[in-house]
């Protein structure tokens, strides 16, 4: 499948906050697209997102383009890629940590997607998400490392209990604490006509998923402009944290096999 990839990006501080922690980083000719939440500290939150994003998106997109454009690389090697990078990233903030008073505890949750033939590998760690907009339907790929979704997975809360709770904030996994970081990453078939969206926890605490699908729909063919809806929709609904968004939607034409049967679906 030949597709290319239309990107847009924007980041915003929010309504609260003073400063923005977050980070975006994209490497389109490679299909490397890194989003990071900073925490901890005036200004160690955006440090450590700063690094988190650069290091692995830079890291990835060497690694790709070395392996040349469009040439075949097992789902295997390209996660282990993805693992390594994202461990270098979590000893460069530990380290910088350490060297710098001022950045004494901080860390990042991280969301990629690394765009490669007919799939697209995604890596997350933390409660930064990234869902795929296919034919009308929004689906989140990610599963938050959070003490909710801990509490949700044990029947402890439900989904609507947790969106009123207090501890949407505390995360299980994320770059900066621990020498080693344990990267979720899972492989995805991509079709033609495909939305992937990176976001932080600033849109998603604010704003449910079947909003963010509408969103997706009405405004899918200018992606510049579902960006800004979308952070002006978490705004709108409180803006309390920073406001972090990557959409990539796959342009390209299906193999005729695949429109045929996509029409045969339609019609059963």
């Amino acid at each position: 499948m030949n597709y290319t990839l239309d990107v847009a990006a924007l980041s915003d501080s929010g309504k609260v906050r003073p400063h923005n922690e977050d980070s975006i980083s994209q490497r389109t000719e490679t299909g490397v697209l890194v989003l990071a939440d900073g925490m901890g500290g005036y200004n160690a939150g955006e440090v450590a997102s700063a690094l988190a994003t650069e290091l692995v998106a830079e890291g990835l997109h060497g690694r790709c383009s070395a392996a040349g454009e469009g040439r075949p690389v097992s789902n295997a090697i390209l996660s282990r890629w993805i693992d390594e990078q994202v461990n270098a990233a979590n000893t460069a903030i530990l380290h910088r940590a350490r060297a710098d008073a001022s950045c004494a505890g901080m860390g990042a949750t991280l969301a990629l997607t690394v765009f490669r033939g007919r799939t697209v590998t995604v890596g997350h760690v933390g409660d930064s998400r990234v869902y795929r907009f296919r034919q009308g339907e929004l689906q989140s790929l990610t599963r938050d490392h959070s003490l909710l979704e801990e509490q949700i997975r044990n029947g402890l809360l439900s989904r609507d209990e947790a969106r009123r709770s207090h501890n949407r904030s505390v995360v299980t996994r994320a770059l900066g604490v621990d020498p080693e970081v344990d990267t979720e990453i899972q492989v995805y078939d991509v079709r033609p006509g495909d939305i992937f969206l990176i976001c932080s926890d600033g849109l998603t605490d604010m704003v449910d998923d079947d909003t963010i699908g509408s969103s997706l729909a009405a405004t899918r063919h200018d992606l510049q402009l579902t960006a800004r809806n979308l952070v002006q929709l978490a705004n709108d609904c409180g803006g309390r944290d920073n406001i972090s968004v990557i959409l990539a939607r796959v342009a390209g034409q299906d193999p005729w096999w695949s429109r045929l049967y996509g029409r045969l679906r339609r019609a059963a």
